[in-house]
């Protein structure tokens, strides 16, 4: 009985470690370490540290000591930090909006029949390949006060009679900003909202055109619902691009004229580096996370909304 039973454990079937060799999910997690390795490295370990950094007194040549709440709490009462949330939100909110509308209506117009179609959807994507700095040098130029290409041509047409201060005026630097911004977004939103509508089955169109409906109807019952899952993933990216810009507005406007266009992001650099304050600029940097994380929930419940891509119907 010994002997048969010790014959029984010998062939009672392959170990645990040779069972683990040979899974799939235990080989995909070997292929995904590097790439986890890789994210916590340049990702999770610089978070950890600012997050950490923004309750020292830290200062470029000095580690700093633990300080608790005391750089929020001098953020709280500073109004320069509170115009810099004013100015990311209204730029974030207003350029998001305008890219999405402006990019939706390309996509669609894009997806039609036209001559030369390749031609023009190689241009739209112009705006976003060129390098930010150059684009910011370009707008720069087109936003002088004395050569001003938009404030001569008003002039040439009556319809000014000086040249407009677009990056000396608060609300023009606002606007002017804002614009650079859109004009370098709206390809990635087109593109993308244009590669949704290629999955669209063209039957659908043609089921929806014999039932008598109209143009708007299929877009309101057949475009949106099937583009709603790519809207919400292009537009999460597009909030976040447009939240942590630094480049555009550094290169533009440094952040003025009086701190007119100061955003977050440009305002942690300043106090954090140029001034050498690195807890505070960690603390204000660190103060955008819950508009991101807010950002990336609203887009993910409203994904989760949407259960059609899962065969199953919408909640």
């Amino acid at each position: 009985m010994t002997t048969i039973q010790m014959q029984g454990q010998t062939h009672s079937g392959p170990s645990t470690w040779q069972r683990l060799r040979t899974s799939r999910n235990f080989i995909a997690l070997w292929f995904m370490l590097p790439a986890a390795a890789f994210l916590i490295l340049f990702l999770a370990y610089p978070l950890f540290l600012g997050v950490w950094m923004s309750f020292t007194d830290a200062r470029i040549g000095r580690a700093g000591i633990f300080v608790g709440l005391e750089n929020y709490e001098w953020l709280w009462g500073d109004s320069i930090f509170w115009l810099s949330v004013f100015n990311t939100i209204l730029y974030t909110t207003v350029a998001s909006a305008i890219k999405f509308a402006v990019g939706l209506y390309l996509a669609l117009l894009l997806n039609r029949h036209m001559p030369f179609k390749a031609i023009i959807r190689a241009a739209v994507l112009v705006p976003f390949i060129v390098p930010t700095v150059l684009s910011a040098i370009a707008f720069w130029w087109i936003y002088d006060a004395q050569f001003s290409i938009i404030s001569w041509s008003l002039i040439k047409l009556g319809v000014i009679h000086e040249n407009i201060n677009f990056l000396g005026d608060d609300n023009w630097a606002r606007a002017s900003v804002i614009f650079a911004n859109i004009w370098r977004g709206v390809p990635f939103v087109a593109i993308t909202l244009l590669a949704g509508l290629q999955t669209v089955s063209p039957s659908l169109y043609e089921a929806a055109t014999l039932d008598g409906a109209t143009a708007w109807q299929r877009f309101r019952y057949i475009t949106y619902p099937l583009l709603t899952p790519i809207i919400a993933v292009v537009m999460t990216f597009s909030v976040l691009f447009t939240f942590t810009d630094f480049q555009l507005i550094w290169a533009l406007t440094r952040g003025g004229p009086v701190n007119a266009t100061h955003l977050m992001a440009t305002l942690s650099y300043q106090r954090g580096i140029l001034s050498g304050r690195l807890g505070e600029g960690a603390a204000i940097a660190t103060a955008m996370i819950p508009f991101l994380l807010a950002a990336i929930a609203i887009s993910w419940f409203g994904m989760q909304r949407r259960k059609w891509q899962q065969g199953t119907d919408n909640d």
